[in-house]
This record gives structure tokens, C-alpha cells and sequence, in this order.
């Protein structure tokens, strides 16, 4: 990359940061954005403007929002009773596409993972308490990744929320374990949350 200008070489190594993307790719993105027209170029540097300075967490749910709170907190016509626990926002879109779903979220940001140096205290286990203690929920499904960690963070949360008056169920292993919701399919998905289980 010795032979092109200092603002390529910066462009690539950029894009090159992306998770997933190595070296070859990042070469093609730069080359493919000095290609496009202008226009197009600077309407995605200005979407990633946006999203970092518009986008922040729902005061409720640590869903990506845009306001205060998240469209599927404000919306009228969800399940209040129902709340499903997951990892990462990314996981709460999954499991909205398998349509399924229509009650509430609750979003940990991350998953407790002591050798990452990931412990409670670093998620939103402390405001997911609250929730339940202060809510009407009937039902807390927790859709953690089928994981160690996952299974290690669903087995914490349900200690915690032994005490009070809801059902807590897991997802049914449709979803393999190992794998990661993002990566699920939708019938995968659909299939886990209609066959969930009691914790």
C-alpha cells in the first residue's frame, strides 16, 4: 500500500479494524468507495456520523434507540407480562425477525465471562433486577447464547430472580449449543422460542 497516497493507506487501515474484515477486503471497500460517486461515498460517512451521535442505549431495555426509549418499550401492543433477557442488541433484532416474539426486552450488554474480566457488575443484571421487582411479568425467558458464558449468565440471572413470582424459562436447544443467535435462521429462532422451557 507503500505506492498510494497516506489518505488510502488510512481509509484501509480503517476499514481493516472492522471485525471480519482482513487486509484484501479492506482494500476493496477503499477502492470500491474512490469508484462510487460522491454522493453515495459521503451519504455513508454520514450515516456513521449519525449512528454515533444519535444512537445510544433505551433507558429501559439498553436497546439501540434513537430517543430516550426504544420503539418496542413504547409500543402499546406488546406483551407487558413476557420479557426476554439477551446478550446484545444484535440478538434482540434476531429474534424480532423470527416475528414470533411480541412481548418485552431486556438487553445485558454482553454476557459474563470471568476470564474476559466480564463479571455482573459490567452488564445491566442491577436494572433487570429492578425491572422485575417493580413490573407485572408472568414469564422471564432468558435467550442468552447457548454458550458456557451464555449458560453461565442465564443460571446467575435466575438465582437472582428466584425470589420473585415469575416463570423462568430458557430457550429450547433448536439452537445448538455453541452457536450465536445472530448466525441463527429464523425458523431456528422461531422454533427455540415456541418450544422454550422451565428453568
Amino acid at each position: 500500500m507503500s505506492d498510494h497516497g497516506g489518505a488510502v493507506a488510512e481509509l484501509v487501515e480503517q476499514l481493516g479494524r472492522l471485525p471480519g474484515i482482513g487486509r484484501k477486503s479492506a482494500e476493496r471497500l477503499a477502492f470500491h468507495l474512490l469508484r462510487v460517486r460522491e454522493e453515495e461515498a459521503l451519504a455513508l460517512a454520514e450515516s456513521i456520523r449519525r449512528v454515533r451521535q444519535d444512537v445510544h442505549y433505551c433507558k429501559t431495555c439498553f436497546n439501540l434507540a434513537e430517543s430516550e426509549t426504544c420503539s418496542i418499550c413504547t409500543d402499546p401492543k406488546r406483551d407487558a407480562t413476557r420479557l426476554c433477557v439477551v446478550e446484545q442488541p444484535r440478538d434482540l433484532m434476531s429474534l424480532e425477525q423470527s416475528g414470533v416474539f411480541r412481548g418485552l426486552y431486556h438487553v445485558l450488554l454482553g454476557r459474563i465471562a470471568p476470564l474476559e474480566g466480564m463479571g455482573p457488575d459490567q452488564l445491566t443484571v442491577d436494572p433487570l433486577v429492578e425491572r422485575v421487582r417493580t413490573g407485572n411479568f408472568s414469564e422471564i425467558i432468558m435467550a442468552t447464547n447457548p454458550t458456557v458464558e451464555g449458560d453461565g449468565t442465564s443460571l446467575y440471572i435466575s438465582n437472582l430472580l428466584s425470589d420473585f413470582p415469575v416463570e423462568i424459562t430458557r430457550l429450547a436447544r433448536g439452537i445448538t449449543a455453541g452457536s450465536v443467535l445472530e448466525y441463527a435462521n429464523r425458523e431456528m429462532i422461531a422454533d427455540a422460542l415456541t418450544g422454550r422451557q422451565k428453568l
